[in-house]
Protein backbone atom coordinates (compact mmCIF):
# COMPACT_ATOMS: atom_id res chain seq x y z
CA UNK A 1 0.00 0.00 0.00
CA UNK A 2 2.96 2.58 0.58
CA UNK A 3 5.13 1.24 -1.61
CA UNK A 4 9.29 1.87 -0.90
CA UNK A 5 8.12 3.99 2.22
CA UNK A 6 6.99 2.39 5.22
CA UNK A 7 5.09 4.87 7.92
CA UNK A 8 7.64 5.26 10.65
CA UNK A 9 4.90 3.81 13.34
CA UNK A 10 4.79 0.03 11.36
CA UNK A 11 8.76 0.57 10.97
CA UNK A 12 9.51 1.10 14.73
CA UNK A 13 6.98 -1.46 16.09
CA UNK A 14 8.78 -4.20 13.47
CA UNK A 15 11.66 -3.44 15.23
CA UNK A 16 10.83 -3.30 18.81
CA UNK A 17 8.57 -7.04 18.49
CA UNK A 18 11.92 -8.28 16.21
CA UNK A 19 13.47 -7.68 19.87
CA UNK A 20 10.81 -9.59 21.70
CA UNK A 21 11.18 -12.36 20.08
CA UNK A 22 14.92 -12.57 19.60
CA UNK A 23 14.73 -12.20 23.59
CA UNK A 24 12.37 -14.93 24.04
CA UNK A 25 14.40 -17.22 21.65
CA UNK A 26 17.18 -17.34 23.97
CA UNK A 27 19.43 -17.16 21.11
CA UNK A 28 21.09 -14.05 21.91
CA UNK A 29 23.01 -13.08 25.45
CA UNK A 30 22.53 -9.78 27.46
CA UNK A 31 24.89 -7.83 25.96
CA UNK A 32 23.52 -8.68 22.30
CA UNK A 33 19.69 -7.78 23.27
CA UNK A 34 20.82 -4.21 24.94
CA UNK A 35 22.57 -3.74 21.66
CA UNK A 36 19.17 -4.71 19.82
CA UNK A 37 16.54 -3.15 22.07
CA UNK A 38 19.03 -0.18 22.05
CA UNK A 39 19.03 0.58 18.31
CA UNK A 40 15.45 -0.13 18.15
CA UNK A 41 14.77 2.57 20.57
CA UNK A 42 16.95 4.93 19.79
CA UNK A 43 15.33 4.79 16.19
CA UNK A 44 12.32 4.85 17.68
CA UNK A 45 13.05 8.03 19.43
CA UNK A 46 14.94 9.57 16.94
CA UNK A 47 12.26 9.06 14.14
CA UNK A 48 8.86 10.08 15.57
CA UNK A 49 10.38 13.38 17.26
CA UNK A 50 12.34 13.64 14.22
CA UNK A 51 8.94 14.97 12.29
CA UNK A 52 8.36 17.64 15.02
CA UNK A 53 12.13 19.03 14.20
CA UNK A 54 11.60 22.85 13.55
CA UNK A 55 14.20 24.93 11.20
CA UNK A 56 15.51 25.36 15.18
CA UNK A 57 16.88 22.97 17.04
CA UNK A 58 14.20 21.99 19.48
CA UNK A 59 15.45 19.95 22.65
CA UNK A 60 14.51 16.20 22.21
CA UNK A 61 12.77 16.10 25.19
CA UNK A 62 11.02 18.73 24.21
CA UNK A 63 9.80 17.08 21.50
CA UNK A 64 9.08 14.14 23.21
CA UNK A 65 6.79 15.56 25.52
CA UNK A 66 4.45 17.08 22.53
CA UNK A 67 3.68 13.41 21.20
CA UNK A 68 3.65 12.61 24.92
CA UNK A 69 6.57 10.19 24.72
CA UNK A 70 7.80 9.76 28.97
CA UNK A 71 11.26 11.70 29.32
CA UNK A 72 12.63 8.84 31.00
CA UNK A 73 12.40 6.95 27.39
CA UNK A 74 14.83 10.12 25.75
CA UNK A 75 16.76 9.62 28.96
CA UNK A 76 17.38 6.30 27.77
CA UNK A 77 17.84 6.76 24.50
CA UNK A 78 20.57 9.48 25.82
CA UNK A 79 22.10 7.24 27.63
CA UNK A 80 22.41 4.40 24.71
CA UNK A 81 23.64 6.74 22.44
CA UNK A 82 26.12 8.65 24.45
CA UNK A 83 26.44 7.17 27.72
CA UNK A 84 27.13 3.60 30.02
CA UNK A 85 24.69 0.84 28.32
CA UNK A 86 21.81 0.18 30.65
CA UNK A 87 20.94 -2.47 32.35
CA UNK A 88 19.01 -5.31 30.12
CA UNK A 89 16.26 -4.89 31.87
CA UNK A 90 15.62 -0.93 31.55
CA UNK A 91 15.51 -1.56 28.21
CA UNK A 92 12.66 -4.69 28.02
CA UNK A 93 10.97 -1.75 30.41
CA UNK A 94 11.59 1.11 27.62
CA UNK A 95 10.45 -1.60 24.69
CA UNK A 96 7.11 -2.12 26.51
CA UNK A 97 6.67 1.54 27.44
CA UNK A 98 7.15 2.67 23.50
CA UNK A 99 5.19 -0.46 22.46
CA UNK A 100 2.02 0.74 24.27
CA UNK A 101 2.60 4.29 23.20
CA UNK A 102 3.06 3.05 19.72
CA UNK A 103 -0.63 1.23 20.27
CA UNK A 104 -1.92 4.21 21.41
CA UNK A 105 -1.28 6.37 19.68
CA UNK A 106 -1.17 4.63 16.02
CA UNK A 107 -2.10 1.21 15.50
CA UNK A 108 -5.40 2.07 17.53
CA UNK A 109 -6.04 4.43 14.88
CA UNK A 110 -5.68 1.79 12.39
CA UNK A 111 -8.12 -0.38 14.10
CA UNK A 112 -10.69 2.12 14.33
CA UNK A 113 -10.00 3.02 18.15
CA UNK A 114 -11.60 -0.70 19.12
CA UNK A 115 -7.99 -1.75 20.28
CA UNK A 116 -7.70 1.29 22.52
CA UNK A 117 -10.98 1.59 24.07
CA UNK A 118 -10.59 -2.73 24.99
CA UNK A 119 -7.10 -1.67 26.32
CA UNK A 120 -8.26 1.54 28.31
CA UNK A 121 -10.79 -0.57 29.87
CA UNK A 122 -8.35 -3.70 30.74
CA UNK A 123 -5.93 -0.58 32.61
CA UNK A 124 -9.05 0.65 33.82
CA UNK A 125 -9.78 -2.56 35.66
CA UNK A 126 -6.10 -3.65 36.65
CA UNK A 127 -5.62 -0.17 38.36
CA UNK A 128 -8.55 -0.73 40.54
CA UNK A 129 -7.69 -3.81 41.08
CA UNK A 130 -3.95 -3.13 42.15
CA UNK A 131 -5.80 0.12 44.12
CA UNK A 132 -7.80 -2.41 46.13
CA UNK A 133 -5.12 -4.22 47.44
CA UNK A 134 -2.85 -1.62 47.75
CA UNK A 135 -5.47 -0.20 50.11
CA UNK A 136 -6.04 -3.97 51.82
CA UNK A 137 -2.10 -4.32 52.69
CA UNK A 138 -2.30 -0.83 53.65
CA UNK A 139 -5.01 -1.75 56.56
CA UNK A 140 -3.47 -4.88 57.22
Amino acid sequence: RYGPKMPLAVDCTAELIRCKVLDSSGKLRSHELILSYGLALVRFVNLITERKQKMVSIPLRQLAREVDIPIWVVDLRHELTHGKLPQLALCRKGCDVVLDWLRKTYWSRQLGNNLCEESEEEDEQEETEANTEMDSDTWE
